[in-house]
């Protein structure tokens, strides 16, 4: 850790906060926002909680979707001689909060910018909930009109990824009904109160969670993951054709564990038709 007594150079902290559990607070966070000259945040009585948590006093300065440009403006200002820390309530700043813009301004004005990593509600979902993870999609939150709700679904259910979105708890059964209907077959997680007593990672059909959701309303906060679509292998010639393409650029070994999560063919067998694609 720093030296606390040391001067922090003005510019902009992007300062990654506890998404639940206060013991995710990093070291690092913890020593910038201690030596900050002042904090930009979501909501200051949320920010107020971490800092009498971590026994620390500085000025907050309210910063959220509802900040007007000349907000921003002086905040950028301010940058210029002090070290201004950005929080969001919890988790990473920008993910779903409009500091981009803050960003974009403080990089245009030529002032450093550093980001300090730390929790974060997308991955640590991602991480529990067992769906594929070599390639994922977040997507924020799911529009709370039915129709808009849908159209989203369709057009990134096309994407070959493990869908993430954040969502509330009035909304989840909506969500879960519309999912069943333009999603079928697709794996869903349902994670909740992450990293909090009462932390819940439920995954199975959308048709299940629906059902369960329903007699069981959810609280807290959510984050609603959707797996990828899979494909179907009509024939076996089929199978041979992925085996072929992919056997003249990986090893026999990556090929098949392609081959068996598209296809959801036996590993063993697509292995031993590997070796004897490779012998002809």
């Amino acid at each position: 850790m720093n030296d606390e007594s040391a001067t922090l150079p003005p510019g902009l902290y992007i300062v990654a906060t506890p998404i639940g559990n206060l013991g995710d607070i990093t070291r690092r966070a913890a020593d910038v926002l201690a030596r900050c000259d002042g904090i930009a945040c979501e909501d200051t009585r949320v920010t107020h909680k971490l800092m009498r948590h971590l026994g620390i006093s500085k000025p907050l300065w309210r910063y959220d979707d509802h900040s007007a440009p000349n907000d921003r403006a002086r905040l950028v200002e301010s940058m210029k001689t002090r070290a201004v820390a950005l929080v969001s309530d919890a988790g990473m700043p920008l993910v779903s909060d409009p500091g981009y813009r803050l960003v974009q301004d403080a990089r245009a004005a030529g002032l450093p910018v550093t980001a300090l990593p730390g929790a974060n509600a997308p991955l640590t979902a991602l991480a529990l909930s067992g769906l594929p993870n070599d390639r994922f999609l977040f997507a924020g939150f799911l529009p709370s009109k039915d129709k808009a709700r849908q159209d989203v679904l369709a057009e990134l259910g096309r994407v070959q990824a493990t869908l993430i979105f954040f969502d509330t708890a009035p909304r989840l059964v909506k969500s879960l009904a519309a999912i069943a209907a333009v999603l079928p077959g697709r794996e869903v997680a349902v994670a909740r109160e992450l990293t909090k007593l009462y932390e819940e990672c439920r995954s199975g059909s959308a048709e299940a969670l629906l059902d369960h959701y329903t007699a069981h309303p959810p609280r807290g906060e959510i984050v609603l993951l959707v797996g990828p679509p899979v494909e179907t292998v009509s024939s076996e010639d089929d199978a041979d054709t992925m085996l072929r393409e992919l056997l003249s650029t990986e090893k026999a070994s990556r090929a098949v564990a392609e081959v068996a999560r598209v296809t959801g063919l036996d590993r063993k067998a697509l292995y031993a038709r590997a070796m004897e694609l490779k012998g002809e």
